[in-house]
């Protein structure tokens, strides 16, 4: 082999990452950057506005619901998913546990299916009248009302897309049906790589089942909870097909399921405001960057202490 053959030997088989990491990331990024500071009204028609789109954002009320709705979604969909995994992964971690495997697998198997299709269930499920959830509460309804007649009969005409507070309570169980399965995988694989001496350790030490809990468990899962926490922000952040497919290519009543993907497929693709679109993607890069980095920062903290 010649020296320029050695040379140029690298580059060769770095080519193709290149290639695609230029065509398919950085052009991307660049491009959706130029495209910010400018108007559009579909991709042929471009005015320079400078950041006239980010002025317009920060005064925009449709955008800022979308944060707070998404943020709301993601606070509750992070604490409550690592809280019930949590539960579920320790409960099926028990040796004299049967069907351990089944259940796993069970719980584990509706991340398989993905968002469009759990949207598509709990729009079935979430029916009026024909709905099973409906007519499950209905039922239940019934039988309080017979022994408790103060309590009314709601019947089963709830109307899950009707009311804003409803319709974010069938979003977050759709989200929560959806990944609950997935953080229990990694909690459950964490438990038992725990130390089994320091559970004989606490025991001698007269440690009882909550201290052993507190004082060992939880501080040998913290990094996979951090990183449960962090990945589930993340994808909740991301929030678009549960509830844009739950409620038929809408935000819900009063856009109380808006979320910022949502609005910023809606002024790319809907409205035509490419441009817009873009600046609104920056904003919620830079939302979701800061987030990140503050969750890291508090986890390596805890870890420290």
């Amino acid at each position: 082999m010649t020296a320029a053959s050695r040379r140029w030997a690298p580059w060769l088989f770095l080519a193709p990452f290149i290639l695609l990491f230029v065509v398919f990331w950085l052009w991307p990024l660049v491009r959706s950057l130029v495209l910010s500071l400018h108007h559009t009204a579909g991709p042929q028609h471009q005015t320079f506005v400078g950041l006239g789109n980010y002025d317009f954002l920060l005064h925009d009320p449709l955008f800022w619901q979308a944060v707070w709705n998404t943020t709301r979604y993601t606070v509750l969909f992070v604490v409550l998913e690592l809280a019930i995994a949590l539960v579920l992964a320790l409960a099926l971690n028990h040796p004299r546990l049967r069907w351990r495997g089944a259940l796993r697998f069970a719980f584990f198997s509706p991340h398989l299916v993905g968002g469009v299709f759990v949207a598509l269930l709990f729009s079935l499920l979430l029916a009026q009248r024909f709905g099973l959830v409906n007519v499950m509460l209905d039922q239940v309804s019934g039988v309080l009302h017979a022994l408790l007649p103060f309590i009314p009969a709601t019947g089963n005409e709830i109307n899950w897309g009707g009311r804003p507070a409803l319709a974010r309570i069938a979003v977050l169980l759709a989200g929560l049906w959806l990944s609950i399965g997935y953080a229990m995988l990694f909690l459950l694989a964490a438990l038992q790589h725990v130390d089994r001496e320091l559970y004989e350790a606490a025991q001698l030490d007269g440690a009882g089942r909550w201290q052993r809990f507190r004082q060992v468990t939880l501080p040998a899962l913290l990094p996979t909870i951090g990183f449960l926490a962090l990945m589930g922000t993340i994808g909740a952040f991301q929030l678009f097909e549960l509830p844009y497919v739950l409620f038929h290519n809408g935000s819900g009543p009063d856009h109380a399921t808006l979320t910022i993907i949502m609005y910023l497929y809606q002024q790319g693709f809907q409205t035509g405001d490419l441009g817009y679109a873009a600046a609104i993607g920056w904003a919620f890069t830079l939302m979701v960057l800061a987030v990140s980095l503050l969750q890291l920062r508090l986890f390596r903290d805890q870890e420290r202490t």
